[in-house]
């Protein structure tokens, strides 16, 4: 072969990073290095992958055209390297996944995955749904853990298990106890929201289209607990999983509202990019979280170790 896994190596992170200077920081090589491996590559075949547009290198159409085949490639070549070094083939996982399932489910996941697989590594990061699929596109990320839609074409989308939202307040707050609470009512009270962008948003936002109007978002923040806090702390009214609440309604520090008029059922999924190579690391992973939740209807019922 004309080209070198090293070369197919910097021109996936070039193409990721958009720029040869970053990439070349990632892979812990020279600038000069990482330039001549590019240019050696393109040289060799008398062809062009990257355009520079501004101060970023952009993929042209030749290169959207490798990018998947250069990452399979280097994704089967890593688990030949695991096999050699006698490591089960695992290498390297890059998971994303959205706030409720990287905050409540995901580091535990890791966690026994590391433990049935010594010496493997994880890398986990914690995004809105928007920003797991993009990281998917872009082959930032293996696999992605969402909790929102995702439409993209390139992107395989495969349920894992179902998941339910709860509007909720403080114990204080005038909806406390009230029973039933219609939806007119609801928009008027003051929200502690997620951001746009978050599956959370999107999916309350789903449930109230029939209603015109909009919510009445006093705050928007990108952190479940952090919404838990403004809510307990009486600011306004917040929806999030019931897999996040369910400690707090445990302990009586928040309690949930009864909203009829909504639906608040999604479904938690796994995605990855429609030409990922699914190595060892990935299939052991996508086992694991389906035997997390083997016989489990609705995540809130999944067994995590309690909160104080």
């Amino acid at each position: 072969m004309r080209f070198t896994l090293r070369q197919l190596e910097v021109f996936v992170a070039v193409a990721q990073h958009e720029s040869v200077s970053r990439a070349a920081r990632v892979l812990a090589l020279s600038q000069s290095a990482a330039s001549t491996a590019l240019a050696e590559l393109e040289r060799q075949f008398d062809c062009q992958l990257l355009d520079r547009i501004g101060k970023r290198l952009k993929l042209n159409a030749l290169g959207f055209q490798l990018l998947p085949k250069a990452v399979a490639l280097l994704d089967r070549a890593e688990e030949v390297e695991e096999l050699l070094r006698g490591r089960q083939g695992i290498g390297i996982l890059d998971v994303g996944a959205t706030l409720t399932i990287g905050n409540y489910l995901a580091t535990l996941l890791i966690g026994d995955f590391m433990q049935r697989f010594p010496g493997s590594q994880v890398h986990l990061a914690v995004r809105n749904t928007r920003a797991i699929i993009e990281g998917v596109r872009h082959h930032v990320l293996d696999l992605g853990l969402i909790e929102g839609h995702c439409e993209a074409d390139d992107v395989i989308t495969q349920p894992w298990v179902e998941d339910e939202l709860a509007v909720f307040c403080s114990p204080r707050h005038p909806l406390a106890n009230k029973g039933p609470v219609e939806l007119e009512r609801l928009m008027r009270e003051a929200w502690i929201m997620r951001e746009q962008g978050s599956g959370t948003r999107l999916t309350l936002e789903q449930a109230a289209r029939h209603r015109r109007g909009r919510f009445n978002v006093l705050l928007e923040l990108e952190h479940t607990e952090g919404i838990k806090r403004a809510v307990e702390s009486g600011l306004g009214i917040g929806c999030v999983s019931k897999l996040a609440l369910r400690d707090a309604f445990r302990r009586g520090s928040l309690v949930q509202v009864s909203t009829p008029e909504l639906d608040l059922s999604r479904q938690f999924a796994f995605i990855w990019h429609r030409h990922k190579y699914l190595a060892t690391g990935m299939r052991e992973f996508l086992k694991l979280c389906r035997q997390m939740t083997e016989g489990i209807t609705r995540s809130d019922q999944i067994a995590l170790p309690p909160v104080p």
